[in-house]
This record gives C-alpha cells, structure tokens and sequence, in this order.
C-alpha cells in the first residue's frame, strides 16, 4: 500500500514518468485480479460468513462486557467486514482503493474539476488500457479505472465509446481485440448510470448500422454461415446491442411509447435476427432469451422458433476426465465476457456503486406483463397508462427470475452477475 502510494506521488513531481508508472501498477493489479476470479471471492467471502455466524452462535450468552469495550468491539467488527476474506482479494482491494483517490485528486483541483488535468490523465490511461487491459481476458476489477474516469465528464465517456468503436469496426485489428471491444461497449452503455439515453441510441445506430452493412456483404458471399472464427466481431457486436437493449429498453420508450417503438422498429432486429449468420445461435443464452422476451413483448421479432431450431442443433461435446466421461455443450462459443460485471471489492465499489446501474430482478407479476405482447395501434392515453404501469424508467432494467431450463441454456461462470437464465415460453 505504501509502496504503490508513494509511487504515484512520483508522478506528481515527475510527471514524465507517469505513463510507465502508471503501466507498471496496473500490470501488477491485473495480475492480481485474473488470479483471483469472481466465484473464488465469492466462494470465500461465503465460507468466511458461515465460519462467523458459526463462531457468533457459540459466543452467546457470555456475560456482557463493559460499554468502552463494547464500542472497540465495533470498530473491529466493522474493519473486519470491510476485509475481504480472499488474500489476493484483500490486496487487490486496498490498491484498487488507492489508485481510485489518486485519479480522483489528479482531476479536481479545490473541489473542482480541471478538465486540462483530467483529459491529460484520461490520455494515459487509455494508453495502459489499449497495452494492458484491452489484450487481457476476463479480467474482473482493474478496467474500472476507465469507468470511474470517464464518470467526471460526458465527453470523456463518448471519447471512450468512441475510441472501442474505432478498435471494432478497424478489419486490420486482430479478431480478438475487436470481440472484446464489442464486449466493453455493451456492457459500458448498459451499465454506466451517468451515459444519457441520446449516447445510447447514437451509439445503437452505429453499432445497428454496421451489422446491416455487414450482413449485406456477406449475403452474397462463400462465407455466410454461422461460424464463429469468421464472424467473431459480428457475433461480439451483436452481443453488445441485444445486451444494451435489455437493459436500455425501459429509457429508451420512456415519454412517448409511439416514437420509441417506431425508434426501435427502425433498427430492424428481425434482419439481423433471421439472417444466415444465426447471431442467436452465438450469443449467450441468457441474453438471448431475455432479448426475445423484450423484443415479443414490443413485437419487434419472434425469436422464439428460431431459438427453439437452434436447441435441437446443440452437438454435446463428451470430455474424458478422472471421474469418466462428461458431455457438456458449449453455452459461450464466443468465449465472451461482460466487463463492467458487478464489482465485488468491499472497499473500492464504494467509489464505483453510486454511479452503477445494478440488475433488478422482477416480481411474478412483472414476468407475466413481460409475457403479454402490447397492443398495436392504441392511443397517447394507453401509451402513458402502460408507462405508468411499469416499474420506475430511470431504472432502465428488467429482470426474469431464474428458472430450471435446458442445462444448455445455462449462463456461464464468465458472466456471474449478468442477467440470470430466463425462459418465457412462447405461446403456441
């Protein structure tokens, strides 16, 4: 702590040495954080709980101590929660902490920002992410010094949205870089609080646009066939638009329901849905299905038979192990992740919750609403008495309970903290 404390102070009196200072923290931190995955945290934070409730009921009924002790007591109670019961976790914790006031004291200066200092910083930073962060697979925690950065200003989110676009849509970036560019931009749109509605439907409309172009091209190719080492930006982008329309939909018809269906109708789900490249075959079966449960209810397209094709095309792959022969199916043949999953970290969420858009699960009335289609052609008095009708819009959000599906619909371990497994049966 100390250590990676006092080196950021060199940067402020050395500030040519930033950039490699900056590289070099971050590469320790993102060593840490793929060393520690988010179920192994869990995992012991939940043994850590149990061995405290346990303790907790064998220490009842001692006699009462002294009212002095009682209160340090407290103070060691409430240090202890903070401790995160998985030591790299710890760690990772206390400089994620660390590097969070540092970016925050960078950019406000007197308790006001310095947008000089912050767009300086703001250029380094995506400096380490672009060599670090980007090339990195399911990394947990680290990327979120990207997320609280651009939280300051607008404009620093739409440099950012822009700058992963750019990496998405460039052919001579290699497959992989792209895939997981997809990945942030989805995710940043459908989770980051403060990015207005209007920077979510311009980017909609670049990212749409570009699966219709892309579509069109192949149309007429060899190569249109479902095929993930082909189409992987395809599959990532399409990924990232379903993801940001489950989370989004509620803002995006908010006010008028009329022009935020007509908004959605002209993206045209249904082409890139039906097209030879079958993006739903691909995609994570927990996005996909709650995709065709939003896009039903508004009947933007029915997913349904093509999902249901789909299922029965699923080839079990069998895998000899030491307890014999085990057949799975693959459930995330894009090998995606969600970047901006829940962030874990006892200490340092502090910094990033207020500013986070968390999933919300719905009530069984909720589902069943989610299950009926709206009626088309109904007036401006319908269309704000449906509104009324849904859970608050600036949430933004719908959840689907999780329910027993098909085990090859299951979310994988990658996307802990995504929208659970849903399945609304379509109707017959």
């Amino acid at each position: 702590e100390c250590y990676v404390h006092n080196l950021l102070r060199v940067t402020v009196y050395l500030p040519t040495l930033r950039l490699q200072i900056l590289e070099l923290i971050i590469e320790k931190l993102l060593k840490l954080d793929v060393s520690t995955p988010q179920q192994d945290i869990e995992d012991a934070e939940e043994a850590a709980n149990n061995c405290a409730s346990e303790e907790k009921s064998t220490e009842e009924g001692l006699f009462d101590m002294e009212e002095d002790e009682d209160r340090k007591g407290d103070k060691a109670v409430s240090a202890s929660i903070e401790r995160m019961a998985h030591p790299l976790a710890e760690r990772l914790d206390i400089l994620m902490t660390i590097l969070f006031s540092y970016i925050k004291d960078v950019c406000h200066v007197d308790g006001k920002l310095d947008i000089n200092n912050t767009k300086d910083l703001y250029r380094d930073l995506v400096s380490v992410f672009d060599k670090l962060i980007l090339p990195t697979h399911a990394s947990c925690h680290v990327q979120y010094f990207m997320f609280y950065i651009c939280s300051f200003k607008l404009g620093l989110a739409e440099a950012f949205l822009d700058h992963l676009w750019k990496k998405l849509q460039d052919p001579n970036n290699p497959s992989v870089i792209r895939q997981t560019a997809g990945s942030y931009i989805g995710s940043f749109l459908a989770r980051a609080k403060f990015i207005p509605i209007v920077t979510v439907k311009a980017c909609l409309d670049l990212l749409v646009n570009w699966l219709h172009k892309y579509i069109d091209n192949q149309d007429t190719g060899a190569n249109a066939y479902c095929d993930v080492a082909l189409h992987g930006p395809f599959y990532s982008t399409c990924q990232a638009v379903f993801y940001t329309l489950i989370f989004r939909h509620k803002q995006l018809l908010d006010g008028n329901l009329r022009k935020g269906l007509s908004y959605l109708q002209s993206l045209n789900f249904e082409r890139i849905v039906m097209c030879q490249l079958n993006p739903l075959k691909i995609c994570i079966p927990s996005v996909v299905n709650l995709f065709a449960a939003i896009t039903r209810k508004y009947q933007l397209v029915f997913c349904y038979t093509i999902i249901e094709r789909n299922n029965r095309q699923f080839i079990p792959v069998v895998r000899s192990g030491t307890g014999g022969d085990l057949v799975q199916t693959c459930t995330n043949p894009l090998d995606s992740f969600f970047p901006f999953d829940p962030y874990i970290l006892k200490r340092s969420k502090k910094t990033i919750d207020p500013m986070y858009q968390f999933w919300e699960e719905l009530s069984a009335e909720d589902l069943e609403d989610l299950k009926k289609p709206i009626k088309k052609g109904s007036s401006e008095d319908e269309d704000d008495d449906f509104l009324k009708g849904e859970t608050p819009q600036n949430d933004g959000v719908v959840g689907i309970a999780p329910n027993s599906y098909e085990s090859n619909t299951r979310s994988p371990v990658s996307s802990i903290g995504s929208p659970a497994d849903c399945y609304v049966p379509f109707p017959l």
